[in-house]
């Protein structure tokens, strides 16, 4: 038989193409000439010239470079041309045979090879241009090549065979030709595989090993591999990890979502780049009356990543048709199998495509997968950035609404959420699209019986909808308690001294608890319906089958139930069973997205600060200019400060309505003309300190300037402090500056502004923090006339009055308005209020009032004390250490480390991890789960294996006798089924949740009993992320994931049970892939596991960033530094994305390796089926392949799950690690219980490791010294912060160190240095134990001088406070901790600068208040103010953690030492 007869006899033949007519019936099967000639070498021809417009269009305008001309280069451009010429020598041998031959030739011998020429002169160019871009190795040719060589194989088989059986037909042209073009594909392929030399003119950094555009195969990159390796052999670190790609990056994704979310907003014109970047700083002022329309998020979000989600659809279209050939290949195995007369090589030929098909398949899916989660990292990076950067620009009103904790569930909980989401959002459209076509063939298979199984479905959708609501519903509820919770822990976090010196932390945890059991309500309640859901949709395809085979057995007794149509029909239900599985998934997961969009929405939404607010330009006469000025908090709220006209030193009385006046740029004007000539500097009344170095806070991203820095160190007074900190100036600050005393806060506070240097200074009273002596000092250094300042327009609010001969002008303040502007020489003039004001508390009282005395007597105490790296000292130093023997010590930059890094643990997860995991959910319902699990799979194994035994039944007169008492038995082993699944779906979320409550429960007693150390040393973005993150991963990912473990690991063991059964032979293959199939999956997981926790390690910096620039926005803005913080958020961000990536990327290479290996069993199963057809019946190689076509998708799926398993099992080793840290002493006492209160006070105290001894009991006792003297360090002491190391401190004649430590804490009351309320009432900030009646809270405001303030509130004491009590002024924060005092009412008061914040009235106010109120305690006052105790009984002045003087103030006056120094720098003598 002549291959070409065809051609020859019909030459209009080849537009028909015979695709009806593809195969040869030869022994040796082959496709017709026909479609070699057309098909195979049009299909890569086509390929080629469809994606070149698309590709060469992406390279002009991503152009990486230029590549020099290679060897390469050359060989491959030589190659192409060669090709081409080839090609073209076709073309004319077919125009001479033409003009010798006088009968007429196809016209295929004419177009093929024109293409086929054309195609390749387009690849030589593109390999040209390509080189000219800078492209190094092109996926785009590569993908040609080996196309071009797969269908050149088939072609150069079918002419060896020619060549063989019909030699006289061979054309030796085109057989020559034909072999030197494919010899040159194969080079081609080789030559394109290589990488090519890296171009020239761009910035060459170590990118990701992936390439983000056209780059080879992903899943089998050598890099990754090299990667795995290294994992495997020791634990991964972080320099093992390659940076991210360009386009994966945060400063590339997130101006994409904010350009789509925003319009650009138009910059004033004219001004300078300078004021510019201030202005930038200050979105500052919000004026009414602009109103914008409202951007819509999910719009911005579908433009953004919607180009990423088309290609992701475009494989999830070639994967879902592919997923129907393997029922139909099964249908030919079948037929094969029952038709004895078929050849063999059908067999084999069935067998062949089956296995490409499946790997295409898992090539197809893993691409998609991995566009899919790239996409979704680059969505959660967007939306970590918008936030940051909304949060940078709220209005002040706007930041009342939203706490720091409701931020950190946006970056943490919602931003993962959308990025799981993106994963399977797809389903979408391809669920319904697969059940759509599953239900088609089904039809072809089983005729109007599907219709049944169609309304088994549609039955369901109402169910799955209302179990949909409802999930909502609780998902609302369940964010709403987690905000609430993560809130307030994040204060308890801040205000943990707080909470230890009042001895509050039980009323907090019980607060926290309260939440957590509305939470786990919620979850509970959930669980009950996850329970439902899961019986639904694991029983839903079980039903629809049952449905339909039972229509179908029943309507005609001539429909017998063979095991083609069995067993095609489940394959294409096993196909049904994952969008049913899936779409429940997925609308869970988009109900759980739609609630976090609209918390994102509204929290973007918020109103922002307006740019054109403060204007900056030139003005005539002075640097700050205010017109008719109206400030207020909000636009809700009364003015805070009305009539403004100008600005220079500022006095006013705290009880004024008013939180900083320099502020005026975060608060709402509401008829004003600002302006501003040049920079600004702020220094806040609360200094904000970052956990960065003492000298990085100075400098505050600065260029360096050392004589400068050394300049501004010596003048605020920092040099003494340098000598005393353990590294110097490489000292690490802990958060909110835990290891720096309140004076040493406000002067690193004052140096950065200082050091930057700006035009014009606001100064919000840094002089309230440090004591007389060192104020004085900064004044004449800084702030005075002679400092360094002296050139600058400096704005001073102050309550030193001390300061005021010295200003230019002043400005007196009165219920927010101006009452008084001139110098200080014409308001004396004057004789107004100001001038009064001056006489009335300038003046001293120094009335010495002597009290009876208790003497006592006790050993000398030593404390360990912290600061900086921790432990400074525990001996006795000698007072005759110099301050030059201090410098000379060593300043070693690790020794100033203080804060602890997150560690990664290496290794595999320890068993007790598991074991602790299974404790807390409970040993027997553990158990019961497991059992549950394994009824359900066993019953599932022998139904289908019924149904095969079904299939074998005989047909007698054209029906099965037994087809009733099969179906009545299959139908009731489902319904088995369906119990075993409801119950271990409820006894498994039911264990989660118990293990959730255990371990939180657990966790915050670990961290509420741990010392104040532990919290100066662990970032708070550590421990918000436990509570957020890692519970959240308990609270919801572990329990589902060990469920789909569970059900992975019963799906393969009962697969390979029934495929040894059914086809024995494969036993021989299966030990060798279960080899493979380990190492592998041991191979993957070690790295895959400290990929996760390198990623969540990364992830803390993120939040503990976050919380920290949310502290200080007002500082940033007032700077301008928001570029910098943004850049660094982004670096984090990035940081924790580069260990994320990798294990993308490695799930994929897992994917391709474990999928060839399940396509592998699939495919040794139907050989050997093929083999042994003579011994096995229809129903068993039915049941066996059916099984192994499952197996791919659940080996796969057993291994992510097992690793998913063992990464997430990380949270609960996360949450137990604080398990083990150091704890406080009991807070109850064991042995003898101290008295009711306790008294007179004999303390000897130690500060830096130096110790004095005080033995005399005493009344009131006011303790002054230099800021960073020790004189807080005593209060440490006196409450046990510190312990101590040696010595005794009696109280009324009882050891404190044999006390509980609530048992002493409740005991003594302090009014400490920085005020600290927590968001809530003010009752509950007052009295959270409710231990106090509604009459006593009244009468202590009333004597702290706030009941007034309180009254006029309209929910008196139910007014809510905002988070840090930001709604009240600090002055008012101090008087509501006087209020606190009042209430208790101890023996031992401790005031720690309780009035630094306060002007000098309220101060005389507080002062009396606590002689009348506390005139039986024993009072410590720590003061800066020294004219607030001068009348006490007895004055301590500390020096470096030694007392130098103890006496009455006349006395030590009279003795002119260190205390007269300072109270003549003070000016009271």
């Amino acid at each position: 038989m002549r291959l070409t007869d065809d051609l020859k006899t019909d030459p209009t033949s080849i537009m028909h193409f015979h695709f009806s007519s593809w195969w040869f019936p030869l022994i040796y099967p082959d496709l017709t000439q026909c479609f070699q000639n057309t098909v195979l070498v049009w299909f890569p021809c086509l390929y080629l010239w469809m994606c070149a417009p698309i590709y060469l269009m992406y390279l002009r305008s991503h152009s990486r470079g230029y590549i020099c001309m290679s060897h390469l280069n050359k060989a491959k451009t030589a190659v192409g041309f060669l090709l081409w010429i080839i090609c073209w020598s076709d073309v004319f041998y077919t125009f001479w045979k033409v003009s010798q031959s006088s009968s007429v030739m196809a016209p295929v011998h004419l177009i093929s090879p024109t293409l086929l020429g054309l195609t390749m002169l387009l690849a030589t160019l593109m390999i040209q241009y390509e080189r000219m871009k800078g492209v190094q190795s092109s996926g785009v040719m590569l993908i040609f090549w080996l196309l071009a060589l797969l269908c050149a194989t088939v072609s150069f088989r079918s002419k060896i065979l020619q060549a063989l059986l019909q030699l006289e037909t061979v054309c030796i042209w085109r057989y020559t030709t034909f072999h030197m073009y494919y010899v040159l594909l194969m080079i081609a392929l080789v030559l394109s595989s290589l990488t090519d030399q890296p171009p020239l003119f761009s910035q060459l950094t170590l990118l990701c090993f992936v390439e983000t555009k056209g780059g080879r195969t992903r899943n089998t990159n050598p890099f990754l591999t090299r990667l795995l390796v290294t994992g495997f052999k020791r634990p991964l670190v972080e320099k093992d990890l390659w940076s991210l790609n360009p386009d994966d990056r945060s400063h590339e994704v997130v101006p994409q979502l904010q350009k789509t979310m925003y319009s650009p907003k138009r910059k004033p014109h004219g001004e300078t780049k300078e004021a510019q970047a201030v202005e930038e700083s200050e979105i500052l002022i919000v004026k009414s009356g602009k109103k914008t329309k409202e951007p819509s998020l999910l719009w911005a979000l579908c433009l953004t990543f919607g180009p990423y989600f088309f290609i992701s659809c475009f494989y999830k279209i070639i994967q879902d048709i592919l997923m129907f050939v393997g029922p139909e290949i099964l249908r030919l195995l079948i037929s094969f199998v029952n038709n004895s007369s078929a050849p063999s090589w059908h067999g084999f030929f069935y067998t062949a495509l089956l296995f490409i098909c499946n790997c295409v398949q898992s090539v197809i899916l893993q691409k998609y997968f991995h566009v899919c989660f790239t996409t979704g990292m680059r969505l959660r990076t967007a939306v970590i950035g918008a936030v940051y950067r909304k949060a940078l620009v709220i209005s002040n009103a706007a930041r009342r609404t939203s706490t720091v904790g409701e931020i950190v569930n946006l970056m943490s909980v919602d931003a993962q959420r959308f990025m799981e989401l993106i994963t399977y959002i797809n389903m979408v459209w391809s669920a319904p699209l697969q059940v759509v076509l599953a239900l088609y063939f089904l039809w072809q298979n089983l005729g109007p019986s599907v219709l049944a199984g169609v309304a088994v479905m549609i039955l369901m959708v109402p169910v799955n909808a209302v179990i949909a609501m409802k999930t909502k519903t609780y998902q609302v509820a369940q964010m709403k308690s987690k905000d609430g919770r993560i809130k307030l822990m994040n204060e308890m976090l801040n205000g943990i001294k707080v909470l230890k010196l009042y001895a509050w932390e039980l009323a907090f945890e019980k607060k926290v608890s309260e939440i957590r059991k509305s939470e786990l309500r919620v979850l509970k309640k959930a669980a009950y319906l996850g329970a439902v859901s899961t019986f639904t949709w694991v029983c839903a395809p079980f039903l629809v089958a049952l449905s339909t085979f039972t229509v179908y057995v029943l309507i005609d007794e001539q429909n017998v139930l063979d095991a083609e149509k069995a067993f095609v029909s489940l394959a294409y239900f096993n196909i049904l069973r994952f969008p049913l599985n899936m779409l429940p998934m997925v609308i869970s997961s988009m109900v759980q997205a739609s609630v976090s969009l609209k918390r994102l929405r509204v929290f973007l939404s918020l109103e922002e600060l307006q740019e054109d607010s403060v204007e900056h330009k030139a003005l005539a006469g002075c640097d700050v200019s205010m017109v008719d000025g109206v400030f207020s908090w909000s636009r809700t709220e009364p003015p805070t400060l009305k009539r403004f006209v100008s600005l220079a030193t500022i006095v006013f009385e705290v009880h004024i309505r008013f939180q900083r006046c320099c502020q005026i740029q975060s608060i709402t004007t509401v008829f004003c003309a600002v302006a501003l000539q040049g920079s600004v500097a702020y220094v806040p009344q609360q200094a904000w300190i970052q956990n960065a170095t003492l000298k990085e806070n100075i400098i505050f991203g600065q260029e360096g300037r050392e004589q400068w820095y050394q300049q501004v160190v010596e003048a605020c007074a920092l040099q003494p402090d340098l000598e005393i900190l353990p590294a110097g100036e490489d000292t690490e600050i802990g958060e909110k500056g835990v290891n720096l005393s309140g004076g040493q806060k406000q002067r690193v506070s004052l140096a950065r502004a200082v050091y930057c240097d700006r035009a014009v200074y606001l100064l919000d009273d840094p002089l309230s923090a440090v004591d007389a002596h060192v104020g004085k000092h900064i004044f004449e250094q800084v702030i005075g006339p002679q400092g360094l300042l002296k050139d600058k327009t400096r704005l001073l609010v102050t309550h030193g009055l001390s300061y005021l001969p010295q200003t230019d002008l002043i400005l007196v303040l009165v219920d927010g308005q101006i009452t008084e502007v001139g110098s200080y020489q014409e308001l004396m003039a004057r004789e107004g209020a100001f001038a009064e004001f001056q006489r009335t508390y300038a003046a001293v009282d120094q009335t010495d009032s002597e009290r009876v005395l208790h003497v006592g007597i006790s050993m000398p105490a030593v404390f360990r004390v912290c600061s900086g790296a921790g432990v400074i000292a525990e001996s006795k130093i000698s007072p005759a250490v110099t301050d030059k023997d201090m410098s000379k010590k060593t300043k070693n930059p690790e020794v100033g480390k203080l804060t602890e890094a997150d560690k990664a643990s290496t290794g595999r997860v320890k068993l007790k991890v598991f074991w602790a995991y299974l404790k807390a959910i409970g040993v027997v319902l553990s158990c019961i789960s497991l059992l549950l699990f394994l009824a359900h799979h066993l019953l599932s194994l022998f139904s289908n294996y019924w149904l095969s035994l079904w299939t074998d039944d005989p047909v007698v007169n054209g029906t099965q006798p037994n087809r009733l008492m099969r179906l009545s038995v299959y139908g009731s082993l489902g319904l088995i089924q369906g119990v075993a699944v409801f119950g271990y779906s409820l006894s498994a979320s039911i264990g989660g949740i118990l293990a959730s409550r255990f371990l939180h429960q657990s966790m915050l007693d670990d961290v509420l009993r741990s010392p104040v150390s532990f919290f100066e040393r662990t970032p708070s973005g550590n421990l918000v992320n436990r509570f957020a993150k890692e519970m959240d991963t308990i609270d919801s990912v572990i329990p589902s994931i060990l469920k789909m473990f569970m059900g992975s690991m019963f799906n393969v063991l009962g697969s390979c049970v029934v495929i040894l059964i059914a086809t024995p032979l494969v036993a021989v293959v299966i030990p060798f892939l279960g080899v493979l199939y380990f190492f592998v999956q041991r191979f993957y997981v070690a790295s895959s596991r400290q990929l996760k926790r390198l990623e969540s390690v990364s992830r803390s910096p993120i939040y503990t960033h976050f919380s920290e620039t949310l502290l200080g926005v007002s500082v940033i803005r007032a700077f301008g530094e928001q570029e910098r913080f943004i850049h660094e958020s982004d670096q984090r961000v990035d940081h924790n994305q580069k260990a994320y990536y990798p294990s993308i990327v490695a799930n994929r290479w897992l994917a391709i390796r474990l999928e060839f290996v399940g396509n592998c069993i699939v495919s040794f199963a139907a050989l050997f089926a093929v083999i042994a057809r003579d011994s096995l019946s229809a129903g068993i190689i039915g049941l066996s392949i059916s099984y192994a076509l499952q197996l791919t998708a659940s080996l796969t799926w057993l291994v992510r799950m097992s690793s998913d398993v063992e990464t997430n099992i990380v949270a609960v080793e996360k949450v137990k690690e604080y398990s083990d840290t150091e704890k406080e002493h009991q807070w109850r006492g064991e042995g003898r219980r101290g008295p009711a209160d306790l008294g007179p006070v004999v303390v000897p105290v130690v500060s830096s490791g130096c110790n004095w001894d005080c033995s005399v009991a005493f009344s009131e006792v006011g303790i002054v010294g230099r800021t960073g003297a020790g004189k807080s360090s005593l209060t440490l002491g006196l409450f046990r912060i510190i312990e101590a190391a040696e010595g005794h401190i009696f109280i009324d004649g009882v050891d404190i160190g044999k006390l509980g430590l609530h048992e002493l804490r409740s005991r003594i009351t302090i009014i400490p240095q920085d005020p600290v309320l927590f968001s809530g009432s003010l009752r509950m900030n007052l009295d959270p134990f409710n231990s106090y009646s509604d009459e006593e809270i009244w009468r202590a405001l009333e004597f702290s001088h706030l009941k007034s303030f309180v009254s006029g509130l309209p929910d008196k004491l139910s007014h809510k406070c905002c988070e840090g009590g930001e709604n009240l002024s600090v002055g008012q924060r101090q008087l509501l901790c006087l209020a606190r005092a009042l209430l208790r009412k101890t023996k031992v008061l401790v005031l720690d600068e309780a009035t630094a914040a306060v002007d000098m009235e309220t101060d005389k106010l507080i002062q009396s208040t606590i002689r009348s109120q506390f005139e039986d305690s024993t009072v410590l006052t720590i003061a800066h103010r020294l004219n607030t105790i001068m009348d006490y009984t007895r004055v301590l002045v500390l020096e470096k953690g030694q007392m130098v003087e103890f006496d009455s103030p006349s006395r030590l006056i009279a003795e002119r030492g260190p205390f007269y120094k300072m109270a003549k720098d003070a000016g009271l003598v």
